[in-house]
């Protein structure tokens, strides 16, 4: 029989009532319809004069609209946080549906303001941009105007606003549900995935192999079906696409993430020109567990002899303890989210899989979802979704619309949060052994969250292009794709023998198609940061947190240049690779020390 260990985080759950006090409170009926009802009379005054406004009258819609739009974001942030923690349960569904309809709706009633002003012409445009007026709203409105070429006409706009609804979020809905559902049979007792996964950093090789069997076995009977979903979601991708006339499947996110496909491009020609790195870390793997090669399974086995768990209290203590060491306010900001229940963690059936921070929820602080085992890997997560909730609690003033970062920096606090933590775990580590175990996972997520993700991308990139070439694929072709991206990461040093349908539980696929090189390019962009602050000390704190509070108001670029960054110089990349070879040149020496390597 599996035994659930028990992490002291079973009855952590958050506590949803700064936003409403439940799915029936009156006040969340009450700010739709204001919303729906403001909607309608923003568009009464404003549409049609977008282009005769002066700066002032400019800013004073543009107030507006983000006073209407938080509204109803308050209200779907509220229904999808209670849908979060249980999937199966129809009513909190059917909440998400009937909000996500209704927002649908009021987003149609203010498309014509971004297409008004995306039309004014250039010169114009700068002109009004250049009063101090809008200086609180400059970059959203550029932001906007960075769409120009690609935007249709209102009557288009309306039908594909609307049609998203029953388009591709209802069809990203329903892989998270299929996902959130499914079950992973150990030893005769069914299991979440989370938890079949956690099994993987077991230090028995037959435990992790067969958990690793068992969610090849889950994966199986559903795999039709998320092949279906996926393909549907590659289709009307495929077709937003044509219309809008983005060159390549990746340029629309770019757009979003404010950089370019030239720029993207760069980063995973840096990432896959160093397969060697994780392919050398393998191999050093083989060796420290006395293998001849690795199997997929073996990737996040630990090294020691003895794997610690940490329970709920001691990863509060390790967590808030190094944000606290780096700055006292980051520390106080991090410990609230466990004081003020603004965390729901434990493992629960029909929970949503993985892990998020709700950032930028309207007028209320974020929101942490996660699903604690208390491995190693599990502190760090709860580590690096308090990163976001720190940037998110920093950026908070500055409102819905200038809160809100592109994915290429959303990950700067997570990543940044990430390594504190393990600084302060290594440095509390006496243990030669452990301290390799605990440099081994290090090194581990950084190729997980670097050569991994930009592996997934190239694993997007065929899909993508080979469904707009091809037509439908099939579960046997992904599962092809899925392992030739992942041969090429791996080369010969892992055996990926019954890897073909995992490609099939990343729901990042599905959800927000084109997502995952952001993890490359934040963390990245984050380690150059923490070595920054290990060369210069405190005297990069205050300028870390002043990056943090200005959210997405200024480009990438310019969130670079406060902690002396340049993200436009590519060798940023290469540098931040080059960190990792350091770490696996230290985790060698340290094994051959032990004598281990």
């Amino acid at each position: 029989m599996v035994t659930t260990e028990l992490t002291g985080a079973e009855e952590v759950a958050w506590d949803l009532s700064d936003l409403y006090e439940s799915p029936d409170d009156p006040a969340l009926e009450a700010d739709v319809a204001d919303a729906e009802g403001s909607a309608a009379a923003f568009r009464e005054r404003y549409r049609g004069t977008v282009a005769s406004l002066d700066a002032a009258g400019l800013a004073e819609a543009v107030a507006e609209r983000e006073r209407i739009e938080s509204a109803v974001d308050r209200a779907l942030t509220y229904a999808h946080l209670n849908f979060a923690t249980n999937m199966g349960d129809p009513a909190r569904g059917a909440l998400v549906a009937r909000l996500q309809e209704k927002a649908a709706v009021l987003e149609t009633q203010l498309l014509f303001f971004g297409l008004e002003w995306a039309a004014l012409d250039d010169d114009a445009a700068d002109a009004l941009l250049a009063d101090p007026a809008l200086d609180h709203w400059r970059h959203f409105l550029r932001s906007l105007r960075k769409y120009r070429p690609h935007l249709l006409s209102e009557p288009e706009e309306r039908i594909l606003t609307e049609k998203t609804v029953s388009g591709s979020s209802a069809w990203a809905r329903l892989y998270e549900e299929l996902l959130g559902s499914l079950r992973v049979d150990l030893d005769g007792e069914e299991v979440s995935l989370e938890t079949a996964m956690a099994r993987l950093y077991s230090a028995e090789r037959d435990v992790r192999r067969t958990a690793a069997e068992a969610v090849t076995g889950a994966l199986e009977p559903g795999l039709r079906t998320r092949t279906y979903v996926l393909n549907t979601i590659l289709l009307d991708k495929s077709i937003d696409d044509r219309l809008r006339g983005y060159a390549t499947w990746i340029s629309a996110r770019n757009l979003a993430n404010e950089t370019t496909d030239d720029a993207v491009q760069a980063l995973v020609d840096a990432t896959t020109a160093r397969y060697d790195v994780p392919q050398r870390y393998y191999r050093l793997k083989a060796r420290l567990l006395g293998l001849d090669r690795l199997a997929h399974y073996d990737r996040m086995a630990p090294v020691a002899e003895t794997t610690a768990k940490l329970a709920w209290d001691e990863a509060r203590a390790v967590v808030v303890g190094a944000y606290a060491d780096f700055s006292a306010e980051a520390g106080e900001i991090v410990d609230g989210f466990f004081a003020r229940r603004w965390i729901d963690a434990p493992v629960r059936a029909d929970k949503r899989t993985g892990a998020f921070c709700a950032t930028t929820v309207p007028g209320v602080h974020p929101y942490v979802l996660l699903n604690y085992t208390g491995d190693r890997r599990a502190v760090l997560t709860l580590a690096h979704e308090l990163g976001h909730g720190l940037h998110g609690v920093m950026a908070q003033p500055l409102g819905l619309f200038n809160a809100s970062t592109p994915l290429t920096t959303a990950e700067t606090a997570s990543v940044f949060g990430e390594a504190l933590t393990f600084k302060r775990l290594l440095a509390a580590e006496d243990d030669p052994r452990r301290k390799l175990d605990l440099l081994t996972g290090r090194i581990e997520d950084a190729i997980a969250t670097v050569f991994r993700q930009i592996a997934m991308n190239r694993f997007e990139h065929a899909v993508h292009t080979e469904r707009r070439t091809q037509g439908e694929i099939s579960s046997e072709r992904f599962a092809e794709l899925w392992l030739e991206c992942q041969t090429e990461l791996f080369g010969d040093s892992v055996d990926t023998t019954g890897y073909g349908s995992w490609w099939s539980y990343v729901n990042h696929f599905a959800a927000v198609p084109g997502y995952v090189y952001a993890y490359a390019y934040g963390y990245l962009f984050a380690l150059s940061i923490f070595r920054a602050y290990e060369r210069e000390g405190d005297a990069l704190v205050e300028p870390y947190l002043q990056l943090l509070r200005a959210g997405g108001s200024k480009a990438p670029e310019e969130l670079a240049r406060i902690v002396g960054l340049d993200l436009t110089d590519a060798a940023i990349w290469a540098s931040g690779i080059d960190a990792l070879a350091d770490e696996l040149d230290e985790a060698e020496r340290l094994a051959a020390e032990i004598g281990l390597g």
